[in-house]
Formats: structure tokens, sequence, C-alpha cells
């Protein structure tokens, strides 16, 4: 007999309004360990603030955000700092310090929620940068390295304090199809030999079918859909129908 699989993180009844405007209505969500989360839906409709929600970063109207049995909606700053380093964030923009080296920008989660001193910083600085392919790049500026680089050195740096849980905001948008490889090729590794659970918000179609192992749609402020990426492909909601017909669906391969 198994251990059932546990859930790393769960969203209830998540609800935030901007401006008078209803954003999230009631959102639901559950991601067991190792499972690679794909969230979709048009643009504007939430899956950006969902990541916000899930950092911390932004507090919801109501609902809670559950984190291996702690709600991270009432902890306190010095509570809501131990849960992040349980969890990495990988910006769209990769979001890099440009005065820092590649290497100061990996170090910088290390310094600020860790006692860590500089020998053993360093050291893990080298392993990340290692995992990526980047570590000819640890003296080098942001400025200095292709926006692919830059995606990879931004997914050190989310992976420095060795989280559970993964956070990634579009993370192949806007690179060529070999970067968006080498990009997709990291987190499959994450999940498959670091043991990281993922959850990966993407308009790609192609990375999300490559990549998740459960999908998720959202749809004017609820989860519509949480199913397999085979149950996706086939659903039968208008919605959906609708949103995987306006892409290519002929480069859409199988897992």
């Amino acid at each position: 007999m198994t251990d059932e699989v546990q859930s790393v993180i769960e969203m209830r009844d998540i609800k935030l309004k901007f401006k008078g405007k209803s954003v999230l209505n009631g959102v639901d969500i559950s991601v067991k360990e190792q499972e690679t989360r794909v969230i979709m839906g048009v643009s504007g409709c939430g899956k950006s603030t969902l990541l916000g929600i899930l950092l911390g970063l932004i507090t919801p109207d109501a609902g809670t955000v559950d984190f291996k049995g702690q709600d991270m909606t009432h902890l306190k700053r010095r509570g809501l700092n131990e849960v992040r380093t349980n969890i990495g964030m990988v910006y769209q923009n990769a979001a890099l310090l440009s005065s820092l080296t590649i290497g100061e920008n990996v170090a910088l989660p290390l310094k600020e929620l860790t006692h860590k001193n500089a020998g053993e910083i360093d050291s893990i600085i080298n392993e990340k940068l290692e995992l990526v392919g980047l570590i000819d790049a640890k003296d080098e500026l942001p400025s200095e390295l292709s926006g692919g680089m830059q995606k990879r050195a931004g997914m050190a740096r989310a992976l420095a304090l060795n989280p559970e849980l993964a956070l990634f905001d579009e993370p192949t948008a806007g690179l060529d199809p070999i970067n968006s490889n080498l990009i997709n090729e990291l987190i499959i590794t994450l999940r498959d030999s670091q043991k990281v659970t993922s959850i990966i918000v993407t308009h790609e179609m192609e990375s999300a079918f490559a990549l998740a192992t459960q999908m998720s749609f959202l749809d004017e402020g609820r989860m519509i859909l949480a199913c397999t990426p085979e149950k996706f492909r086939n659903s039968e909601i208008p919605i959906v129908r609708k949103f995987l017909s306006s892409y290519s669906t002929h480069k859409i391969t199988e897992k």
C-alpha cells in the first residue's frame, strides 16, 4: 500500500477585487507533491495575480492559501518569510538586479533569508549555476547575457534555497525554440531529479503540454477546469475549445 500523495499548496475560495472590479471570484486549486500544474486562460484573467497571492505578495479579500498546513493569508511578516524560503519564483522578465553580477543575484535570497557563511553561499551559487548551465557567467552582469540566459539565471536564483515549490510566470515567453526547449528541460529536471513541485502560468501551448502533469483553466475569476493534459486537450467546454483552437494545435505534441 502506497502513502497518499500530499498537497503542497491549496487555495480555497480565493476572492480579490481591484478598484471595485472582481478579478478572482472563488478560486480553488490543489497541487500535489512533484506535480507540474500549468494554469492557462485568456490575457488579463488573473493568472499572474494568482502567483502573487501564492507568494504572499498580494493578500486576497477572502479565502485561504494553505502551504503544507500553514495558512499564508494570516501569517505575520516573519512567518511569511519562513514559508517563502520553501517557495521559489521565476519572473517573466527574470527580474535580475542590473547592478549585480549573476552570482550576486543568485546569492540574494541566501543573504536575506539564511545565516549561511560566505563559503557556503558561494558553494550554493556554483551548484545552482551549474544546474542551469551558467557557471561561466557567474561574474557577468545581466546586460551581458541573452534573454534565455537571463531566464536561466532567474531560475538559479529561485532555486538557491532548494524550494519545495517553484512558481513560473511565462517562463518561455519571448524566447526562440532552442532556448524555450532548454527552459522546459530544466523544469522537467527539477521535477524528476530535484523533486520540485511547480506551478506554471503560460500562454505558450507547446510548453504547456510538454511540461504539465495537470492543467487548469481560469475564466472569469474561477477555475473552470482541472484535469490531465489529455482531458484538457479534449475538453468540450466552449471557452476552452475556443482557447485551444486559437493556436496551431497541430504543433501540440503528445507527452
